[in-house]
C-alpha cells in the first residue's frame, strides 16, 4: 500500500463519514491488524468512539475482523480495506449505471444499500417505495410489487447479492446487528468464505410484501429517523429477517469492461461488430466469472439467434463478420479454445504506442518508424526514459560491453508502468478531493447563506407567498455574490467530473493489473 492510496482513502473517509472514522480508519491501513484497545491508545480516541468508528467501517466492508495473531482466546483484531474504501470513489458510477439499466428503481435501491452497507430485501423496497412515493404527485404512490420487481432482475443479473453469513464469515459486516457498534464474534477464521462461495447468494427469499409506499408528511431529520426505526422493525414479520443484501462490486466492474471492449470494437471497426461483440458477451454476462480473461465458448448459431431484431443481418454476413473480429490484431474475439483479450495526441503518445506495438526499437528506428525529428526523439526518449515509462535495455556484442559495439533498445515494460500510472491517478484524485474541500471551505458563508435563502424561498412557495415577497427575497443575495456562486458551482461541477474521468482510467488500470496477476 502506498502513500498515495493512504492520502486518498483518508479523504475518502472523512468526506463520507466523518473525522473521526477517516482518523481511526488511516491508523489501520497504516499500522495493520490492531486490537481494540491498541486502536484506542495510539490515537487518543475514546474507547467508545472507537467502537462506534469501526462498526461504520465494518457495516460497510471496510473493516475486517479476526481472532489474534496470538491465537484462539486472544483479543479480535480489526484490518482495514484499502481496496474496500476506494470503491467509494465509484459509488457515483454504480448508482448512474443501475439507474441506466433498470431505471429510477434500480437507482435507489442501489444507492440505498450503498449508503447502508446492506439491508434486508423488505427494508430496501419499503424505503425506496416510500422516496418514490414522496416524488409523486399528490394522490398517487409507489407499489411494493414493482420495486420487487427491480430488486430481483438486480439479483438475477448478480448486481446484488447475499452476504455470508455472520456465523461463517469473519471480515463482513456484523449482519444480524449492524447498529450494534464492535460486537463481532469472539473469533474467526483467517480464511473465511465469500459471498460467491453460499449457494444461496442469488437466491431471493419468499417475501411477504403487500402494499404501496407511504408518503411523508413531515421532511425533519428525527421523523425519518423513526420511520427508518419502524421500517426496520417491520422488516421482522416479512420472513427475511437475518438475510442481508450488498452490492456486488466485482459485477458492476465487469459490466463497466464489458462496455470499455464494445466502445473499443465500435471505434476500431464498426456500429455492427460492436453489437455482435455486445450480444456475445450479454450472453454470457453470469456464466463467467468476474475475473474470467474470456467468456464462455459461443457457437455462431446462438450469436445469430440472440442478436437484436433491429439487426437483421444474414448468417454467412454474421460469419464474414466474426472471421474479421478474430483476425483483428486487438483479438477481441478468438477461437475456441484461444484466449481472446486485448488492450485498450501528442508525439510522445505515438513512441509510446510505438514500443508497445514492435517491443523492442533503437532510437534510430523510433525516429524512422515514428517520423519523428532526430533531436525531438532523443528528448522525447529521455523524459519517458526519466518518468520510468519505457526502459532502456543493453544487449552487448561483446563481453566487454563496449558502448560502440552495444545494442541499446527502448522498450516498454507494461505492468511496472501500469503501477505507476495507477499511483499518479490517486494521487490526481486526492489532489481534486483536497481542492473541491478547499473550495468549499473559502466559501463557506456564502454557501450557508445561498442555502438558507434556497430554504426561505421554498417554505414561503409551499404558503402561497405572493411573487414580490419571493423578490424581495432572491434580492438578498446581491448581484456578484450570485456570480460568485455561480462561478464556484461551475467549478465544484468540473472538478466532480474530472473526478469520475480519473476514476475511469483507474478502473482500466485496476483491471489490467489484476487480469496480469490472475495469468
Amino acid at each position: 500500500m502506498t502513500a498515495q492510496e493512504v492520502r486518498l482513502c483518508g479523504l475518502l473517509l472523512q468526506e463520507h463519514f466523518g473525522e473521526v472514522v477517516e482518523r481511526i480508519g488511516t491508523h489501520l491501513l497504516r499500522g495493520g491488524a490492531q486490537n481494540l484497545r491498541t486502536i484506542a491508545n495510539e490515537t487518543n480516541t475514546p474507547l467508545d468512539l472507537v467502537k462506534k468508528s469501526l462498526c461504520v467501517l465494518v457495516q460497510h466492508g471496510a473493516c475486517e475482523f479476526g481472532s489474534g495473531r496470538r491465537g484462539p482466546g486472544s483479543p479480535v483484531e480489526y484490518r482495514a480495506s484499502c481496496e474496500r474504501v476506494l470503491r467509494v470513489l465509484r459509488y457515483p458510477r454504480y448508482i448512474y449505471t443501475a439507474k441506466t439499466l433498470y431505471g429510477d428503481t434500480g437507482e435507489l435501491i442501489v444507492e440505498e444499500v450503498l449508503q447502508r452497507g446492506h439491508m434486508t430485501m423488505s427494508n430496501t423496497v419499503k424505503t425506496v417505495a416510500d422516496r418514490l412515493t414522496h416524488n409523486m404527485e399528490e394522490g398517487r404512490s409507489m407499489e411494493y410489487s414493482e420495486v420487487v420487481s427491480a430488486f430481483s432482475k438486480l439479483v438475477e443479473t448478480h448486481f446484488l447479492q447475499r452476504c455470508p453469513p455472520v456465523a461463517e464469515m469473519g471480515t463482513a459486516a456484523t449482519s444480524t446487528n449492524p447498529a450494534t457498534p464492535g460486537t463481532p464474534a469472539a473469533s474467526a477464521s483467517t480464511a473465511p468464505p465469500t459471498a460467491e462461495s453460499n449457494p444461496d447468494c442469488y437466491k431471493l427469499p419468499h417475501v411477504t410484501l403487500i402494499g404501496r409506499g407511504k408518503r411523508r408528511r413531515s421532511s425533519d431529520d428525527s421523523e425519518e429517523q423513526r420511520g427508518g426505526k419502524k421500517a426496520k422493525m417491520d422488516s421482522e414479520s416479512c420472513g427475511d429477517e437475518g438475510i442481508y443484501w450488498q452490492v456486488n462490486f466485482e459485477r458492476f466492474h465487469q459490466h463497466f469492461r464489458d462496455q470499455a471492449i464494445i466502445s473499443a470494437v465500435a471505434s476500431k471497426l464498426d456500429q455492427t461488430s460492436s453489437e455482435i461483440v455486445r450480444t456475445m458477451l450479454r450472453m454470457s454476462e453470469v456464466t463467467t466469472t468476474q475475473t474470467a480473461a474470456y467468456t464462455q465458448p459461443l457457437s455462431a448459431n446462438e450469436i445469430f439467434r440472440s442478436l437484436p431484431p433491429n439487426y437483421s443481418i444474414s448468417r454467412p454476413i454474421l460469419d464474414q463478420y466474426l472471421s474479421l473480429l478474430v483476425d483483428d490484431p486487438m483479438e477481441f474475439v478468438g477461437k475456441s479454445g484461444d484466449s481472446g483479450g486485448g488492450m485498450f495526441g501528442s508525439r510522445s503518445a505515438r513512441i509510446f504506442r510505438l514500443l508497445l506495438r514492435k517491443r523492442h526499437l533503437e532510437q534510430k528506428q523510433v525516429e524512422d518508424f515514428a517520423m519523428i525529428p532526430a533531436k525531438e526523439a532523443k528528448d522525447m526518449l529521455y523524459t519517458l526514459l526519466s518518468e520510468n515509462l519505457v526502459q532502456l535495455q543493453e544487449i552487448p556484442k561483446t563481453p566487454d560491453h563496449a558502448p560502440s559495439r552495444t545494442f541499446y533498445l527502448y522498450t516498454v515494460n507494461q505492468l511496472p508502468t501500469a503501477r505507476l500510472l495507477l499511483q499518479h491517478c490517486y494521487k490526481t484524485v486526492a489532489n481534486l478531493i483536497e481542492r473541491r474541500l478547499f473550495e468549499t471551505k473559502e466559501n463557506k458563508r456564502l454557501l450557508e447563506k445561498s442555502q438558507r435563502i434556497e430554504a426561505i424561498l421554498a417554505s414561503l412557495q409551499a404558503s402561497g407567498a405572493e411573487p414580490e415577497q419571493l423578490t424581495e427575497v432572491e434580492e438578498m443575495i446581491t448581484a456578484p455574490e450570485r456570480q460568485q456562486l455561480e462561478a464556484l458551482r461551475h467549478h465544484i461541477n468540473k472538478l466532480d467530473s474530472t473526478e469520475n474521468q480519473v476514476d475511469e482510467t483507474v478502473f482500466l488500470l485496476e483491471s489490467y493489473i489484476f487480469s496480469t496477476k490472475t495469468k
